[in-house]
């Protein structure tokens, strides 16, 4: 594959060093020095490749989305902190029959630990002597707080838990992406929790979605993916 990176801050450079490893291409790079162009002049630079990758920031996620839309570029949202622009994106995806999938975290262990907690949620949700809790942990340069994996991990027990729950952030140090789904009870307390050890989760994630979504057409969430290969 032909890929494009939006963002070439750590994780791009990691994206592009383990795709090159798979034998795909790097066939352009956007960085900070094309901050000011507009999602034509993107677009123009994104023109023949088979996927985007964009980790760079949550306000160019429009523009982003937009010139992958004009480049008939299928774009892998990696980039969190612009959940309240999902509709809008959605509908520019949709109309313009473009190809669109993001994910609140790309790492395969977390999406696994997803499937977990729905199900933990659904059994305790049985017992109501157990309360729910959710905590996580970044390093200090993070800026969303919580972060866009904890929120999921909110809606996913929501579905099964009824009654409200705290969903606590701490930024400090360099503490990797840790998250932890607790229920506790008078007599014990069960702790499901997930820590990544390096960026490496994350990149392959999104390389993987980028190899999925690529000649496709839609508007996907991450989950989609993991639910074709977990159904294989």
């Amino acid at each position: 594959m032909k890929i494009a990176l939006i963002g070439f801050g750590a994780m791009g450079t990691l994206i592009k060093t383990l795709a090159e490893k798979k034998s795909h291409e790097v066939a352009a790079v956007i960085d900070e020095s094309d901050a000011g162009l507009t999602a034509d002049a993107l677009a123009v630079k994104l023109a023949g490749v088979d996927a985007a990758i964009d980790f760079s920031t949550a306000e160019a996620v429009r523009r982003n989305a937009g010139a992958c839309v004009i480049a008939k570029v299928p774009l892998v949202e990696g980039t969190t902190g612009w959940n309240g622009e999902i509709p809008a994106i959605r509908k520019l995806v949709e109309e313009n029959d473009g190809a669109f999938v993001f994910g609140a975290n790309f790492s395969v262990g977390v999406n696994l630990f997803y499937r977990m907690a729905d199900h933990a949620s659904e059994l305790f949700s049985k017992f109501p002597e157990y309360e729910v809790f959710i905590e996580e942990q970044h390093h200090s340069r993070k800026k969303d707080a919580p972060s866009g994996t904890a929120l999921k991990l909110k809606d996913i027990v929501e579905r099964h838990m009824q009654k409200e729950f705290s969903v606590s952030a701490t930024r400090a140090g360099n503490i990797p992406g840790t998250h932890s789904v607790g229920f506790d009870g008078t007599a014990d307390q069960i702790l499901l929790k997930h820590t990544a050890r390096s960026r490496e989760g994350f990149a392959g994630g999104a390389i993987l979605a980028a190899e999925w979504i690529a000649g496709k057409k839609g508007f996907y969430e991450f989950a989609d993916v993991m639910d074709e290969i977990c159904q294989k």
